[in-house]
Formats: structure tokens, C-alpha cells, sequence
């Protein structure tokens, strides 16, 4: 998979993620998301998501397009789909 490694992105960068609703686990989207400053950290960077600031986690999956983010989540799934 072509992730972006969050320590090489950079304020303004337009990312992709795979997003899972809070309110239903077993919903996943794919969205575009933004790389700012972090609001309450000057040191760090956050995702700026649905209006809402994310920290950027070691294991968040960054994807530089849309299409990479596709085809990630394709792997995931069709993989979580053959098990039942």
C-alpha cells in the first residue's frame, strides 16, 4: 500500500483515509482530509477531518490519492469478506 508516513507530511497537505464511523464500527468511508497545525499543540500536526481536528496516530493510514486509499480499502475488505 502507498501510505504517507506522518512524520513527512506537511500543513496543507491533502490527505485520503479510511474513516470508520464512531456512532457504527462497521461503517468505512473514504475521505479527504487536511494536514494542519495542531490547535492545541505547536509542535505537532493534526488531520483536519468533518470539521473536526484528528492527532495523527503512528498507525493512521495517510494515503496521498484518493485511488490508493480505494484500493487499501478494497485489500481490507474483500480480505474481511472472504472469512464469513
Amino acid at each position: 500500500m502507498e501510505t504517507i508516513n506522518p512524520k513527512n507530511a506537511n500543513i496543507g497537505d491533502e490527505v485520503f483515509v479510511i474513516y470508520h464511523n464512531p456512532h457504527t464500527p462497521t461503517v468505512a468511508n473514504i475521505k479527504p482530509a487536511e494536514i494542519v497545525q495542531h490547535p492545541k499543540n505547536p509542535n505537532a500536526l493534526a488531520l483536519f477531518l468533518n470539521e473536526t481536528f484528528h492527532t495523527i496516530e503512528d498507525d493512521d493510514a495517510l494515503f496521498q490519492t484518493e485511488q490508493a486509499a480505494q484500493t487499501a480499502y478494497n485489500q481490507m475488505y474483500e480480505e474481511d469478506s472472504e472469512l464469513y
